[in-house]
């Protein structure tokens, strides 16, 4: 939650989220699309890596994977192949057990021996999937991840490319990315493939308080598809052929109100040691975005509001098909956190609330709007209070038993429309969290979130 491009998860910036409707257990977020802290995961780790370590640390022979919209209940299981020291391969297989079992169970009374007929059943390829993946280690700083994923099921999904190679510098991160197709998420919960997807994005290191940048560049080919769902759904324009350009400057400070003092209990090593100091926190970013579009996809992400006075600096070429957009953005986040997690029962609650103002121009516009309506002695109408409202993160977090916890994360809005109750979640996620103290600070996750219709499991290491 410290780099800036959660900053900007709103209009700007693209981030992996983990799904259930592939083998790989990653798609991107629609570029325009906020998204819930709870599903976001970082690039560390990939999936076979995830699994392998189940296996591995915490002796889990299959890794469940459930998708109501998607296939259901599957059992997942990694086979490494660490070549050399720098070459280290993966082969991720999947298998669909709710689907086996409800053809067994369907046709199983037609059969005269129910051996043969679970034979048959076992050979029926839209039951499987395979992921295989290549990470390469060409120097200390360069590594190269190739994957390619097949599906059984040749009428809904097609093999799965990716090639993505990741430099550190000495102060900022590299990524080259290409994937066909690439997969994205829609805020509704739609997924759509786009043909063939490639991204460089250039970061400085995230720090706690001082400046930071972040560059993307991103070129999308061919026409999206949507995957399932209803048809009548007009495609997102940022996924449509074109070329964007996004950079961000930010400025961030951190303000540590108060840190307990208190000494920890003597040879018991905390369960997640980042989340051993009980302490009240706060801290704010203040940044400004310029985003270019050339393509089918220079649109503006966002509805203009015709209405507002402040629209930042935006040009739109429709005969070059290109657009240029500048605006400001900024954020305010508190954390709490009260334990240490140490002990076996409720010795850690934390709280962590964060308010995102995506558009300076429509925060000034809106505000501008207000002041009139005080100043003619006119009441604001709901869509006017409702739109300088900033976009409100909530997450919580609670200590069950040792090193068991239970989180959930949701986005809050204010909906004037419902007069019985005006507060309304947005995406939230609910989790179980296993800490893995023997490794300082590590954990494994299983979250379910309703608006992904899935159950998911990812290990997140630090």
């Amino acid at each position: 939650m410290n780099k800036p491009r959660w900053v900007m998860d709103g209009g700007f910036w693209e981030l992996d989220r983990s799904t259930p409707r592939t083998i790989e257990g990653e798609g991107r977020a629609v570029p325009g699309e906020p998204l819930p802290l709870g599903v976001s995961r970082g690039t560390r780790l990939s999936r076979p890596k995830q699994i392998d370590f189940f296996q591995r640390f915490m002796f889990a022979p299959f890794i469940p994977s459930y998708s109501a919209s998607s296939h259901g209940l599957s059992l997942q299981r990694v086979l490494a192949l660490p070549f050399t020291q720098k070459w280290f391969s993966t082969l991720l297989a999947q298998f669909n057990l709710q689907k086996f079992v409800s053809s067994f169970k369907k046709n199983g009374a037609l059969q005269s021996s129910r051996l043969e007929n679970m034979r048959k059943h076992l050979e029926d390829r839209s039951l499987y999937a395979l992921g295989c993946c290549s990470e390469l280690l060409l120097s200390p700083d360069d590594t190269l991840l190739l994957s390619l994923d097949f599906y059984g099921d040749d009428n809904s999904k097609k093999p799965r490319k990716k090639a993505i190679f990741h430099h550190k510098f000495p102060n900022h991160n590299l990524n080259v990315e290409a994937v066909w197709p690439g997969l994205f998420i829609d805020k509704a919960g739609n997924y759509w493939d786009v043909p063939f997807s490639t991204a460089i994005d250039l970061a400085s290191l995230a720090s706690d308080s001082g400046a930071s940048y972040h560059f993307c560049m991103h070129h999308n080919a061919g026409q999206p598809e949507q995957l399932g769902g209803e048809e009548t759904v007009e495609v997102p324009a940022t996924l449509l052929p074109g070329i964007s350009l996004r950079s961000a400057f930010t400025l961030k400070k951190n303000v540590e109100i108060w840190r307990s003092n208190a000494k920890k209990l003597k040879m018991v090593q905390p369960f997640d040691i980042f989340l051993s100091n009980p302490h009240i926190s706060a801290s704010g970013i203040i940044g400004a975005a310029v985003m270019a579009c050339f393509g089918n996809n220079s649109v503006r992400p966002q509805v203009v509001d015709k209405s507002q006075q402040f629209e930042g600096f935006y040009l739109h070429a429709p005969a070059v098909k290109s657009t240029l957009l500048v605006d400001t953005f900024s954020s305010v986040s508190f954390t709490a956190q009260h334990g240490n997690f140490q002990r076996l029962l409720l010795d850690l609650t934390r709280f962590h609330a964060r308010l995102d103002f995506p558009s300076g121009s429509k925060f000034l516009s809106v505000a501008t709007r207000l002041a009139q309506d005080f100043f003619n002695s006119q009441q604001p109408t709901m869509e006017t209070v409702q739109a300088i409202c900033p976009k409100a993160t909530i997450s919580f977090q609670q200590q069950i038993a040792g090193p068991f916890s239970f989180r959930v994360d949701s986005g809050v809005e204010i909906d004037w429309k419902n007069k019985d109750w005006h507060m309304r979640v947005d995406d939230p996620v609910f989790s179980i969290e296993y800490a893995l103290h023997v490794l300082g600070s590590a954990k494994a996750v299983a979250w379910y979130s309703p608006n992904a219709s899935g159950i998911h499991g990812r290990t997140s290491l630090f």
